[in-house]
Parts: C-alpha cells; sequence; structure tokens
C-alpha cells in the first residue's frame, strides 16, 4: 500500500527530483520514467502494443510495492519486472517473431535521418539471431545487465550467458558489419 508520507525521491537518472505524498511521487516517477520503460519493453518484444502491456504491468506491480520501493530505486524494479513478465512470455510460448513497426520498415527514413535506419537495422539483425541468444543480447548489452544478473534473469548459467553474448554478438555483427562499418566477417572467420 502506498503512504502518503512526505519524502524525496533521488534517483541518479531521474530527470526531476519531487517531493509530495507517495502517490504524487509515483504519478511524477510514471510520467518521466514511461518513455524509457516503454524503450526497454518495445526491445524485448519487438512489438508496441505488447510493449505498451509490460510498461502498464509494471507500472501496476510498481505502484502496488511503492512503499517499498518509492524512496529506493522504483526505475530498477519497473525494469525488473518488465523484464521478468517478459521472460514469462518467452518461456509460455517458446517462439517469438520480432517484427518492425511500420516506422521502422524500408523506405520510412525517406526525410535521411541515419538513427531510424539504424533501428530497422538493428531490429532486423535482432530477428535473425536465435531466441535464446536475442534474450541475452537484449538484456545484456540493450538493458546493461551484469552477466550474473541476465543469468538469473534468464535462469541459466554465467556461462551459458557468455557464449550466447560471444555468439549473438559475433551473428549481429555478421548481418550488420557493413551498415556500422565494420567488415561483415566473425571473429572466428578472421582467425
Amino acid at each position: 500500500m502506498v503512504s502518503d508520507d512526505a519524502a524525496v525521491l533521488e534517483d541518479p537518472r531521474a530527470r526531476v527530483v519531487t517531493t509530495g505524498t507517495a502517490a504524487e511521487r509515483f504519478t511524477a516517477f510514471a510520467r518521466d520514467r514511461s518513455p524509457e520503460l516503454s524503450r526497454i519493453a518495445y526491445l524485448l518484444c519487438g512489438d508496441t502494443h505488447r510493449a505498451a502491456d509490460l510498461v502498464q504491468l509494471a507500472l501496476e506491480r510498481t505502484y502496488r510495492a511503492w512503499g517499498r520501493v518509492g524512496d529506493g530505486e522504483p526505475f530498477a524494479y519497473a525494469r525488473r519486472v518488465i523484464a521478468t513478465a517478459r521472460i514469462d512470455s518467452w518461456r509460455r510460448t517458446r517462439k517469438d517473431v520480432l517484427v518492425a513497426p511500420a516506422d521502422l520498415r524500408p523506405g520510412a527514413a525517406s526525410d535521411g535521418t541515419q538513427l531510424v535506419v539504424d533501428r530497422d537495422a538493428l531490429v532486423g539483425a535482432l530477428r535473425q539471431l536465435p531466441a535464446a541468444q536475442r534474450r541475452v543480447v537484449v538484456l545484456r548489452y540493450l538493458l546493461d545487465r551484469t552477466e550474473k544478473q541476465t543469468a538469473e534473469d534468464l535462469g541459466i548459467s554465467v556461462g551459458a550467458v557468455k557464449s550466447g553474448a560471444s555468439r549473438g554478438l559475433d551473428r549481429l555483427r555478421d548481418v550488420l558489419g557493413p551498415e556500422i562499418g565494420t567488415p561483415s566477417t566473425s571473429r572466428k572467420e578472421a582467425q
């Protein structure tokens, strides 16, 4: 239950430090951090609607736990809820295909913005990874989790995270090589 004690939320990554009741602090947190949570959810699932559902679930669970996490690291808690919920859905379905939204498909970058082109290339490359490697790469590098945290999140060994990350990055280099300005050979081929 959320208490109405006045307190200050000082997350080093927060855009705003707010004071007020617990409900006001949560509202400010949800408003300020939802875009970042949405990006994380989208990277994990590749679908804007599913990502919105994950964010709503994370905000709902964060609100219910606000008394425990509101003065600590609510962003980390919400991020963990998103990752755990997505991992649970991976375990249920065991097969997912990432589909780029319409604004990331070829031809959408007609204004020449390299950012959209790069995002499209990354999403396309991630779609080509096997699901297990994609999970490791997204959690480890896009969500900046440690090897140990990634292993705990996925319920696998640290060694499996290391090998999945290595193979996944090799495959991404093979796919993205020319587009990111590096040779399109993997490390194994180069040796």
